[in-house]
């Protein structure tokens, strides 16, 4: 009996044997390396984050009506003051100097529409009546000198020219009152007058300028509130439009800040903002949307629109005209099935997923709700604590039915 026949069965089991270890190396080498995540319950938020810029909610500033001396500064920044305080005074002789010149200047413009109206001055108008009152005289004995000789004609005693001769005086007399009627009552043309009217219009405008200017001498608070920009010193030269001071009640605030236009169907008045600087590292502030965008703008290379927070600001922390992280809360849902973004594959318009099930991959439709930027919603198609594939570690795509391997929680 040979050595083989013998030994056949060991044989056997190290042939079955070497058949295990091979099929076992294949089956080793087609697993794909994956990392992997749980499908977790927890409250997620969708969030739209931007910067803004932070400015008073109410807020009153105060500039130069016109070239002047700063007189007086009578507050400094920091300072909290009452209705009605003053803050700033300005050199008011200017002022008033300017103020009287356009005043008599309005009363000169007025006192020659006046005399328009009238039909000239004072001096021309009595000359004028008095003229026209001896030609309606005039007229009178004219039209009873015309009456006297046409009885006298009929009697023979005067002749046709002699009546003619009346009725021209009469003619002439009649002419020279319509004349002086005119000069009482249309002396003037409309371009004339119009040009009166537009010097008066024109010297109350400056007139009324002259006056704003002689009372924005005196700057005060129109509300209480802190002061919290003086830019000028007593002594300094100022231009029409240089600001002067600001007060504001610096515990309420309001964000001025811009979203992308893809976002902006997303925002609605009262949504909750949350707001950090980096001036205060781990600070937060809350505040809701005030107004959404009612346009849209382009800003660089962005289209964007303009949203207004509103922000309390009770311990007056936050500065005006400060930039500050702002995080617009768009939706919230507690409890919500969730999974990482990383998880979640697009075709064709719907949402899959690869679960690991039994050191498999199982292709997965599911669909999906609000999303953070770590995590998205899973409304249907997935059960808490799930093991999903968030991608494969050497690159090699994901496959229905392919065995992993997780490298990497």
């Amino acid at each position: 009996m040979s050595w083989f026949q013998k030994n056949r069965v060991l044989v056997i089991l190290v042939l079955v044997a070497a058949v295990i270890s091979v099929a076992a190396s294949f089956s080793t080498k087609a697993e794909i390396p994956v990392r992997a995540g749980k499908v977790e319950r927890e409250t997620i938020v969708n969030t739209i984050s931007t910067n803004g810029k932070i400015e008073p909610a109410v807020n009153f500033q105060a500039r130069a009506a016109g070239p002047s001396l700063v007189r007086k500064v009578l507050v400094k920044e920091g300072d909290n003051v009452a209705a009605g305080q003053l803050l700033v005074q300005l050199d008011e002789s200017e002022a008033r100097a300017q103020a009287a010149r356009a005043k008599a200047q309005l009363r000169a413009a007025e006192a020659d529409l006046a005399s328009m109206h009238k039909g000239g001055s004072q001096d021309e108008v009595i000359t004028a009546q008095s003229n026209l009152a001896k030609a309606r005289t005039e007229v009178d004995a004219a039209q009873r000198n015309l009456s006297a000789f046409k009885r006298l004609k009929e009697t023979g005693a005067a002749s046709a020219g002699e009546v003619d001769e009346a009725q021209n005086r009469l003619t002439r007399a009649q002419a020279e009152v319509s004349l002086l009627q005119q000069k009482l009552t249309g002396r003037f043309s409309s371009p004339e007058i119009a040009k009166v009217q537009a010097q008066v219009t024109e010297a109350r405008a400056a007139n009324d300028a002259a006056e704003e200017m002689l009372k924005n001498a005196n700057i005060t608070a129109p509300r209480a509130g802190t002061v919290y920009s003086v830019p000028v010193r007593t002594g300094t030269f100022v231009n029409a439009g240089d600001l002067l001071v600001q007060v504001a009640d610096l515990s309420k605030m309001q964000v001025h800040a811009f979203v992308d236009e893809p976002e902006i169907g997303k925002l609605q008045t009262g949504q909750k903002v949350t707001l950090t600087w980096d001036a205060i590292p781990g600070r937060t502030w809350v505040g809701v949307v005030a107004h959404v965008p009612t346009t849209v703008i382009t800003r660089g290379t962005r289209s964007v629109g303009e949203v207004v927070l509103n922000v309390d600001n009770a311990d007056l922390k936050l500065l005006p005209n400060v930039n500050v992280n702002v995080a617009i809360t768009t939706a919230a849902q507690e409890s919500a099935v969730t999974v990482s973004r990383e998880a979640v594959v697009q075709e064709s318009g719907k949402h899959f997923v690869y679960v690991i099930q039994n050191g498999h991959l199982k292709r997965t439709e599911i669909q999906t709700g609000i999303a953070s930027l770590t995590r998205i919603q899973i409304v249907k198609g997935l059960q808490d604590n799930q093991e999903v594939a968030l991608g494969s570690v050497n690159s090699q795509p994901l496959v229905d039915g392919a065995p992993v391997k997780i490298v990497q929680q």
